[in-house]
């Protein structure tokens, strides 16, 4: 495989073993910006001359045998989201456009001791709230797979860059699939962490530094192996929690994929998904099951599938409608005044959630953690959920409208892009982690992924589950039109 689609720890091996220089690589990833970075857009703040500085002090490290981590001298980038210090970070707002960050992310900072050599950073939707990657600022990004069609979101720059073979290694942010749709689109590798064992600290608008409901940090990257070794740079307390606690997360004991037990949900009525996804699924499960995995069709958690969707929307709202200014939410309040209380579908619950008061928070809250403990109890049966990340392939470009009233074709049949949220609320709004894997190709040549679902801090046994499917089922595969 060309070098520039090596996954991350590969490329840290030929670094050790001295097949490639830590300057010679980042120039290999530069190059490629320079040749098919237009055409992509992924990539659009770059920080060229300090990264180039770093990759030659990391070429003279090693040559003293200073080895500065398992990631020495690997170029990568990180969503635009992440404040590194002395460059913009603006989340697509133009109000922000000429904001510059002072201090690094703590995900920077560690991924910097790991000695990664950041060099630069990818595009992202306006308040990072889309499933496609467009703003105002710094335009469209496009998934290297169709031109034609968005990278999801919203890690969509972060997606579309590591599928293009445009950099080494990838961190995004997900609240609502943001890592797990752009994987599942552009054909890599993702993983939602467990809720709270990334610190966010430096990945939030300016002056906020709460962590919001739901919301997670997390890896992206070509294989699984990376996720696993991205994680454990990633996980852990910031200097605040350390004082009190550490993080211990359980290995998987699985070894084979016999040893597994899962359970598969390969569609609901809740949120249809395309045949080309849940046929996909079906397949993987299918191959499980021959390979001596214990596989169960119907096994799923005791939960209603309807009121799970609308327990997520309404706490993701409520979660995002810090980010509104007070126009935008003074106009949420007199849209939500003229509702009935038990007005269907998105926009209701959107509108609900965005302007709910403590006391109704709390309602919504504490049904949240009784279904979390329905995720608990089937986890002392099953190891892990397979089911879709989303309702199809990546869709075409569609940028016009409210994100509800924008459609994409499911089983020819158009349906609001926002119900396909059910797949990321599922296990999202319970703070459960999901690692996304490549699974097939559609009819149309385009990725489809699985989203493999564990328990409260399982998140290196669904790593795991990956990694014996990049080896025994099938892993990342180039797109064509980059594979040069």
């Amino acid at each position: 495989m060309n070098i520039a689609f090596q996954p991350a720890y590969r490329l840290a091996q030929l670094i050790r073993n001295r097949k490639i220089g830590c300057l010679e690589l980042l120039d290999l990833y530069l190059a490629r910006g320079a040749r098919h970075g237009k055409a992509i857009n992924a990539i659009v703040v770059h920080d060229t001359e300090r990264a180039r500085k770093r990759a030659k002090a990391a070429d003279r490290a090693l040559a003293k045998g200073d080895l500065w981590g398992p990631l020495h001298g690997v170029p990568m980038t990180i969503k635009e989201s992440f404040d590194v210090a002395g460059l913009p970070t603006t989340w697509g707002v133009t109000a922000l456009q000429n904001h510059t960050a002072t201090t690094d992310a703590l995900a920077v900072a560690r991924f910097r001791a790991a000695g990664a050599v950041l060099f630069g950073k990818t595009n992202v939707p306006v308040m990072l709230a889309d499933w496609q990657t467009f703003n105002p600022i710094y335009g469209t990004t496009n998934n290297p797979w169709d031109l034609t069609r968005g990278p999801g979101g919203s890690s969509g720059g972060s997606a579309a860059a590591l599928a293009a073979g445009l950099t080494g290694l990838e961190a995004g942010s997900d609240i609502g699939a943001s890592i797990r749709d752009p994987a599942h689109y552009c054909g890599v590798y993702g993983h939602k962490p467990t809720y709270g064992i990334c610190s966010t600290r430096g990945q939030s608008l300016p002056g906020q530094v709460a962590t919001p409901d739901i919301a997670v940090v997390g890896p992206l990257a070509r294989s699984a192996r990376d996720l696993e070794i991205a994680l454990r740079v990633m996980a852990g307390p910031d200097d605040i929690d350390a004082i009190g606690w550490k993080l211990s997360l359980p290995k998987a004991r699985q070894r084979s994929l016999r040893e597994f037990k899962v359970g598969v949900l390969p569609g609901a009525d809740t949120a249809p998904v395309d045949a080309s996804i849940s046929g996909a699924i079906q397949d993987l499960a299918d191959f499980l099951a021959r390979n001596g995995a214990k596989v169960n069709d119907r096994a799923r958690p005791d939960i209603d599938l309807a009121e799970a969707h609308r327990v997520f929307i309404q706490l993701l709202r409520a979660a995002t409608s810090r980010g509104a200014d007070d126009k935008t939410f003074a106009g949420n309040v007199a849209r939500a005044s003229r509702l009935k209380p038990d007005a269907p579908g998105y926009e209701a619950w959107m509108l609900q959630g965005s302007t709910m008061r403590h006391r109704e928070w709390l309602h919504w809250n504490e049904r949240r953690h009784q279904l979390r403990l329905k995720w608990a109890e089937f986890f002392g049966d099953y190891d892990l959920l397979l089911c879709p990340p989303a309702a199809t392939p990546a869709f075409p470009h569609n940028q016009k409208g409210e994100r509800w009233e924008r459609m994409v074709s499911v089983n020819g049949k158009p349906q609001p892009s926002t119900t396909q949220m059910f797949w990321a609320g599922f296990s999202g709004m319970a703070g459960l982690p999901s690692t996304v894997a490549p699974a097939a190709l559609s009819p149309e040549g385009l990725p489809v992924g699985v989203q493999i679902i564990g328990p409260q801090y399982g998140d290196l046994t669904c790593i795991a589950l990956a990694r014996l499917l990049e080896k025994e089922y099938r892993g990342f595969v180039p797109p064509p039109a980059f594979d040069d």
